[in-house]
Formats: structure tokens, sequence, C-alpha cells
């Protein structure tokens, strides 16, 4: 269940090519990035012309803050892995965007980052489909 997009609200082309929606929460939508090789979710604030989180109203700033943590420790749960990774870079995507990474001694990169490591692997649709409803379920 997907809500109206927000008005004046554009997703940036590369993150709309590069992942799925998952869930709208509030402030944010929830986005699964398509590469199987980790349990890696998107929240997007849901405002036009922000790139860093400092641009975000104070409540808005609060909002993003509860929906990282609550995204966070649902994808602990949902996946026992031994470390959340949050990052809010933006070098090559400006709009605001918070990446919430699940990672394990045994991923492919562990314990370099999950960016530039190696062909992204996406999802056959029925696996992105199933992860997308453990952590709706999680959440």
């Amino acid at each position: 269940m997907l809500p109206v997009p927000t008005a004046g609200f554009t997703l940036d082309a590369r993150l709309e090519a590069d992942s799925e929606q998952v869930i709208w929460l509030g402030l944010c939508e929830l986005r699964l990035m398509n590469d199987r090789r980790w349990p890696w979710l998107v929240l997007v604030p849901q405002r036009q012309g922000i790139e860093e989180i400092h641009d975000l109203t104070p409540l808005d700033q609060t909002m993003l803050t509860f929906e990282t943590n609550m995204v966070a420790q649902a994808l602990k749960r949902m996946t026992g892995c031994t470390k959340i990774n949050s990052a809010a870079l933006g070098n090559v995507v400006r709009q605001l965007h918070v990446h919430i990474v699940a990672r394990s001694e045994d991923d492919p990169g562990w314990p370099g980052p999950v960016w530039g490591h190696g062909i992204r692997e996406p999802y056959k649709a029925a696996d992105i489909h199933r992860f997308a409803q453990r952590i709706k379920a999680a959440l």
C-alpha cells in the first residue's frame, strides 16, 4: 500500500531505476535496492529539493531519525546480521536518501563498503516481492 506521490515531489531517476518501492512510512518512502548480495534498504524523504539532512525542518529531521532507527531495527531482527550500516552520502545522487544495509562477516564485501564492490546481482521478481513482504512484516 503506497500513497499517491507527494505533491511536487519527484524521485531521482537513478534511485527509481536501482530500487523497488516497499512502503510509505510517513516522511519517507522505503525502497529496496535491487541487489541481492546485501539486504539493502533506502529511505527517501518526500521533500522536493532537499540534499542534506540539515536542509530538513527540525520536525522532519526528527521523523527521519525515527524512521531510520525503526527500519534499522527491523532489518537487523529480520536478517540476524552482525552490523547495520546507515549512511546519507549523496555524492552521485544528490537527492537526500538514507541507505540502511545489513552486513555480516560472510557477505561478499565484508568488511569493506558495499558501494563499488563487484557487479550488482538483481533479485528475481518473486524474491524481491518476498523480501519486501518480510520487511513490512518486521516493521
